[in-house]
């Protein structure tokens, strides 16, 4: 499962954003370092079902009228301070967690009204836009620090016959979720030398920097748009960088008030419906809300999940069955599972990605929309529904 975590300086909104995102309870306060231990659940993203093609719905518990929500896990862990990779706050416990993340969402407070430490202050008098860079900075000095501290290594290999530079390197880095391809594209992106003895901490804080925009791309969240200076959010929308405008707050009083009953609501529409039965007070703080939402085009928690997968990771959804006529699986549920590949992935990929044995029998693959047999050079696109035809099955 694609795993997302949740970056930013303390008190930025990340907690309330996970609560949103995932509907597990976790503590939210308006104070520095709520979160202490990391906290891992399950969101979704958002996506087309394949089922709208057909004359009836699929049926599943994830689609909603044909609104396909695929499962990812979303990881909230401490705020990041500045000097973090040095072990300021909870710095080297946070970034440790995002070893495994394959994307990072930086939220950052877009009201200006929390300082550089996570600290409360009048709404306005920070500026949002420092709160981007340090976090891009604080990982790839902490990412600096371990090629630093496992440089020795590498420089004894090099005495060795036969070796590799960048062989060296990616076995330093496995560990981050670099591959051998993630180190030769950083390495040509760099200017450096062959001798491991001759590289400084100049080169090494490149090839960090190299790979942690390769192997953690980022989306930056700018959170608190429903109580956000308007000119705030324009300037954060103006970088030359991946934003999304959101209100996890408003998100969580959506999801909560559809379980109370009070509104209709999908997480990713733009707007939500509001139901006799509500209170004055309520009415009044939905009303609110919906202009905030009409605004930016929803409240953004959903938009910023799906473009994290869709756009940063670049993954298609793909559907696999056993019956290529009705879309079905062996016990008649219609589009009963949806599997995220990067995009360029083939009918194999989809195969092992199934199940180890489907892949190692696979034989070949049916495009169920076109009931044609397609071959291993097909990439999948997004919607996909495919029949594989393997011996394990």
């Amino acid at each position: 499962m694609l795993s997302l975590a949740l970056a930013g300086k303390p008190n930025a909104g990340k907690s309330t954003f996970y609560t949103a995102a995932t509907m597990a309870e976790v503590d939210v306060a308006n104070y520095p370092f709520t979160t202490i231990d990391a906290n891992r659940g399950v969101s979704h993203v958002r996506t087309r079902c394949p089922c709208l093609d057909r004359d009836h719905r699929c049926g599943n518990d994830t689609c909603h009228d044909g609104k396909r929500y695929v499962p990812i896990e979303v990881l909230d862990v401490a705020g990041l301070v500045p000097g973090a990779h040095e072990g300021r706050g909870l710095g080297n416990q946070f970034l440790d967690e995002l070893t495994n993340a394959d994307a990072i969402l930086n939220v950052v407070d877009a009201s200006g009204g929390t300082n550089e430490e996570g600290e409360p202050v009048e709404i306005g008098t920070h500026d949002p836009i420092e709160d981007i860079d340090f976090v891009e900075t604080e990982m790839d000095m902490w990412l600096a620090g371990i090629v630093d501290r496992n440089w020795e290594k590498i420089q004894r290999q090099s005495r060795s016959p036969g070796f590799d530079i960048e062989e060296a390197i990616t076995e330093l880095l496995t560990g981050f979720g670099a591959t051998e391809y993630d180190v030769t594209a950083s390495l040509r992106e760099i200017d450096y030398p062959q001798d491991p003895l001759k590289w400084t901490d100049d080169h090494r804080e490149q090839l960090a920097t190299q790979i942690r925009e390769r192997t953690k791309p980022i989306v930056v969240v700018a959170n608190k748009i429903d109580v956000a200076p308007e000119e705030n959010v324009e300037r954060l929308l103006d970088l030359d960088k991946p934003v999304v405008p959101a209100t996890a707050q408003g998100e969580l009083a959506l999801r909560r008030g559809v379980e109370q009953g009070a509104v209709s609501y999908d997480p990713g529409d733009e707007s939500f419906e509001m139901m006799d039965e509500i209170s004055d007070q309520q009415r009044a703080a939905l009303t609110k809300l919906r202009k905030t939402m009409d605004r930016w085009g929803g409240t953004g928690v959903q938009g910023a999940l799906d473009y994290a997968v869709y756009d940063l990771l670049d993954q298609v959804t793909v559907y696999p069955v056993q019956d290529a006529t009705h879309w079905t699986d062996g016990q008649g549920n219609m589009l009963p599972d949806a599997f995220l590949l990067p995009t360029g992935s083939s009918p194999r990929d989809l195969a092992f990605a199934v199940h180890s044995d489907i892949g190692e029998g696979y034989l070949h693959a049916v495009n169920a929309r076109t009931d044609r047999e397609v071959g291993d050079s097909y990439e999948l696109e997004e919607g996909d529904v495919i029949k594989i035809v393997s011996t394990a099955t």
